[in-house]
């Protein structure tokens, strides 16, 4: 059995086509074939049924693949140790992050990126649940989101990075920008335009309305920080973020009062996964950051 069959196997499993999954690996149709095939054969067990041109994953494939997944992880964690015996002139590192993360998030790349400019950093915005999902699936060192003590979870490894107040972005040139505090009463009868309901922004207000038995007039949602702030740059509308979003000169945070409305951003990696020299320096830098 070879680490590369396994590659193979998993990218099948992944597509279901063994024409996309050869071209995605760069190797011939017929040469992904022979080799899970041989595989199999190794095996003794048929990992895929094939029917026609479709192939279909079987039960003993099924439960082959967490182990298969699990050797190609060992390999790469292996290769990357290996690497970093050398110094941080090479490299890559990968981290998923959450939209409002994203103002404190890049001064502490553009230090990283000046301190180790042969380290490729590649960075990918999300919500806090697709982040998690391509966490579990190895696509990145560690991310950066919101999170609560009863989300977490036994196989990944957390870091508090910095607690943040949920605030009511409104414009400058509204009534309420005098207000030093509002109660999440009074919010409910604004018109809001919010995040998506895929952002944990938008799910832990929700969850608070609910707690408190309040309706929230909720008049847009929407997938965009920067379109966020041209609507409530208006006057009519506003909208609910945590203060480190905010940074447009003609909006302002109110904050929202209440014992549960300071929420913790953390550092969230695979609690068994090989950490690069990288990711840790990285990690330093982002303290650096929060602590000036």
């Amino acid at each position: 059995m070879e680490l590369r069959q396994l590659k193979y196997f998993i990218k099948a499993k992944e597509l279901l086509n063994f024409t996309e999954a050869a071209k995605i690996l760069n190797i011939s149709q017929s040469t992904l074939s022979q080799q899970i095939k041989q595989l199999e054969d190794e095996l003794d067990v048929l990992l895929f049924n094939r029917i026609g041109k479709r192939i279909i994953l079987t039960e003993a494939g099924e439960m082959f693949s967490e182990y298969a997944q699990q050797s190609i992880n060992r390999a790469n964690e292996g290769l990357l140790l290996l690497k970093d015996l050398n110094d941080l002139n090479t490299g890559k590192i990968t981290i998923g992050v959450i939209y409002s993360m994203r103002i404190p998030f890049a001064k502490a790349l553009i230090q990283f990126a000046k301190q180790y400019p042969g380290v490729k950093v590649q960075v990918v915005f999300g919500t806090t649940k697709d982040l998690l999902e391509k966490l579990d699936l190895h696509h990145f060192d560690f991310i950066l989101t919101f999170l609560d003590e009863k989300s977490k979870q036994p196989h990944l490894k957390y870091q508090t990075l910095l607690k943040s107040n949920m605030v009511l972005v409104t414009a400058k040139k509204s009534a309420l920008a005098s207000k030093k505090s509002i109660s999440l009463k009074e919010v409910a009868t604004l018109p809001l335009a919010l995040p998506f309901s895929g952002y944990s922004t938008i799910q832990f207000f929700v969850e608070s309305f609910r707690q408190k038995k309040l309706h929230p007039n909720i008049c847009m949602e929407i997938n965009d920080i920067p379109t966020l702030f041209e609507v409530v740059k208006t006057g009519y509308w506003h909208t609910i973020l945590s203060e480190t979003s905010v940074n447009d000169p003609q909006v302002l945070g109110v904050p929202i009062q209440g014992k549960n409305m300071r929420r913790t951003i953390m550092i969230v990696s695979l609690k068994d996964a090989y950490e690069k020299r990288a990711v840790k320096e990285f990690y330093e830098v982002l303290t650096r950051i929060q602590i000036q």
